[in-house]
């Protein structure tokens, strides 16, 4: 089976992207497709797959977003604004509100984050602090600032859903190498978080800018997970080490966004839709394989504009 594809990122969070709307594969299919492309070793590589769908009576249009491993994900964040940015232009709209896995967004174009850039800005919420519904068992029926016993004993953790589940520490420094160890822990999905959640060490940097580092579900350490950038904004609020309703800036690994958080528990965040390249490339779903990449464009102004942001 032959796709046409753009390759995207947000905030340094890249993957493929496939206008869906008039596809018909079965899940399993396209948790084929995203193991094929978003394999590193492939053709073609990324973070996971996203999927532009049809919208109903109240979106218009809608979002998938496969993890590398095949895994559906409630929501991404970063792949949100890349699918607003292929649906707008689609439709010839500027906003809409996207049907998710289990929830919705609105999207609208934003000013650009910087000259060249081309931004959406999403709203996402009512974060949710009930962990009874990831499901984990922890002892409490919420998190905030507190151990996770089954764990780790000593380091506190802030539980938030947006709707993907989070695990959010503050830290003085991240060290990578102890926040791969308890990602991999969640990850393994334990009899007391069956349905694994992202994991998040943060450093607050400043009254207005927070540095957020993800071992993201189905995928590993990333560059930058917009879900839990926004958990992380909304958990910084919550435990005040940011200002309710202050514009935050978030920095990650593969460059930032603006964000902002309300007591109300709704976020926005504010960040690119950058286009790499776009082609074609055939897909043996079944295998899990890709081949035959065929790219037809470039979009190199887009590349470099960002690259002066992402430093």
């Amino acid at each position: 089976m032959r796709f046409e594809i753009i390759h995207c990122h947000g905030s340094g969070n890249d993957f493929p992207l496939i206008d869906a709307r008039a596809l018909s594969l079965r899940d399993e299919q396209w948790a084929g497709v995203a193991r094929a492309l978003a394999d590193r070793a492939g053709p073609v590589g990324g973070d996971g797959l996203l999927l532009l769908t049809n919208g109903d009576d109240s979106h218009a249009f809608g979002m998938r977003m496969f993890n590398s491993d095949g895994s559906e994900a409630e929501t991404c964040l970063n792949g949100l604004r890349c699918v607003a940015r292929a649906g707008f232009e689609a439709l010839g709209i500027d906003r809409a509100r996207v049907r998710l896995k289990t929830s919705s967004v609105d999207a609208v174009r934003d000013v650009e984050i910087a000259p060249g850039v081309w931004t959406v800005r999403e709203t996402a919420g009512p974060a949710t602090l009930t962990v009874a519904t990831w499901p984990m068992d922890a002892g409490a029926g919420r998190i905030v600032d507190a151990p996770v016993p089954p764990l780790d004993g000593e380091r506190r953790f802030t539980a938030v859903a947006i709707p993907n589940p989070h695990l959010v520490s503050f830290v003085d420094r991240v060290d990578e190498a102890e926040l791969v160890r308890l990602g991999e822990v969640c990850e393994a999905a334990p009899s007391w978080l069956p349905n694994r959640a992202n994991v998040s060490f943060v450093e607050v940097r400043g009254p207005e800018t927070i540095f957020v580092r993800t071992f993201e579900r189905g995928v590993g350490l990333t560059n930058s997970c917009g879900s839990a950038m926004a958990a992380s904004t909304y958990a910084a609020g919550l435990t005040g080490r940011v200002a309710w309703d202050a514009d935050i800036t978030v920095l990650n690994a593969g460059g930032l966004v603006r964000a902002r958080a309300g007591e109300d528990a709704i976020v926005s965040l504010s960040g690119n839709a950058t286009w790499e390249w776009g082609g074609s490339v055939e897909v043996d779903a079944d295998a899990g394989r890709a081949s035959d990449l065929v790219v037809t464009r470039r979009y190199a102004d887009e590349v470099a504009a960002w690259a002066k942001v992402a430093g």
